[in-house]
C-alpha cells in the first residue's frame, strides 16, 4: 500500500534568547488550536528553502534570506490519509517584525517548555532536536 506523500517544510525561528517561535493554528484549519512551527506545503517546482521564504513572508510578515536557513532534522509521520515528510530548518536572522498574519497567536518558547503546548503529532519529535541544539 502506498501513501500519498505530502512535503511540508517548517522553520524554527530562534531569537537572541534562544527561544523558538511557535504559532497556533487558526479555527477552520485542520488541527485548529494546536501549536506548530511556521511553514507550509512545498508547491510544484518549488525548493523547500523557497517555500519557507514565501511562507514566512505570508504568515509572519518577515523577510528571510536563503543563506540564513540551516537544515536541522526532519519529521516523517503517517496520518490516516497521507504521509507527511517535513524538513525542519533553523533561522536566527530575519528582517522585519514577527506578526501573526494567519495564526491565532504566536509564542516565543524555550525549547524545554515546547512540550507544554499541544502540537500536531509530526511536530512533536522535532522538539528533542531543538533542545539538543539550544
Amino acid at each position: 500500500m502506498s501513501a500519498n506523500i505530502v512535503l511540508v517544510v517548517a522553520c524554527a525561528l530562534v531569537d537572541a534568547d534562544d527561544r523558538v517561535l511557535i504559532a497556533e493554528r487558526p479555527p477552520g484549519k485542520a488541527m485548529a488550536g494546536l501549536w506548530e512551527f511556521p511553514g507550509g506545503k512545498v508547491e510544484a517546482g518549488e525548493r523547500p528553502e523557497e517555500t519557507l521564504i514565501r511562507e514566512l513572508a505570508e504568515e509572519l510578515g518577515i523577510t528571510v534570506q536563503e543563506a540564513c536557513l540551516a537544515p536541522l532534522t526532519f519529521a516523517s509521520h503517517s496520518y490516516p490519509d497521507f504521509h507527511l515528510l517535513m524538513p525542519l530548518y533553523v533561522c536566527r536572522r530575519w528582517e522585519g517584525q514577527v506578526a501573526a498574519k494567519v495564526h491565532t497567536r504566536l509564542a516565543w518558547v524555550r525549547p524545554n517548555k515546547l512540550r507544554d503546548y499541544a502540537m500536531p503529532p509530526a511536530d512533536e519529535p522535532l522538539i528533542s532536536h531543538l533542545m539538543a541544539l539550544l
